[in-house]
């Protein structure tokens, strides 16, 4: 299982034990879209080749209210 934890600046990620960060920079390019308009689902796409998706996905704005 993967863990995501999201500020304002990234998301720190537990991955298969190892421990990590991915910068707000980071997520912005990879997904083409501004920081708090990213879901948590694409976060997980980022992180994994094939995520077990459940429930909808969250925009990182609305996780950080």
């Amino acid at each position: 299982m993967t863990a995501l934890s999201f500020d304002e600046d990234g998301v720190d990620v537990v991955y298969e034990g190892t421990e990590f960060r991915l910068e707000k920079s980071l997520i912005e390019e990879a997904t083409e879209k501004s920081y708090p308009d990213v879901t948590d689902h694409e976060v997980l796409k980022i992180v994994e080749e094939n995520p077990s998706l459940s429930g909808e996905p969250r925009r990182i704005a609305d996780i950080l209210r």
